[in-house]
C-alpha cells in the first residue's frame, strides 16, 4: 500500500499517510496535529520493489 507525504497549510505540521490509490483520490486527511483538513501533497520520491535480480 503506497504512503503519500503532505504537510499541514494550517499549522505546517508534515505528515505521512499510508492509503490506497482510491482512498487518496476520495479522501483529503486531517492533520494529526490540529485536525485541519487544509493539507497538501508533498512529492517525495519512491522506489519499487521487484522479485526480480538484475
Amino acid at each position: 500500500m503506497p504512503r503519500y507525504d503532505f504537510k499541514c497549510a494550517k499549522c505546517g505540521a508534515e505528515f505521512e499517510k499510508q492509503m490506497t490509490v482510491a482512498e487518496r483520490e476520495k479522501a483529503k486527511p486531517a492533520c494529526p496535529e490540529c485536525k485541519s483538513r487544509r493539507v497538501r501533497p508533498v512529492f517525495s520520491g519512491f522506489f519499487a520493489k521487484t522479485s526480480r535480480k538484475s
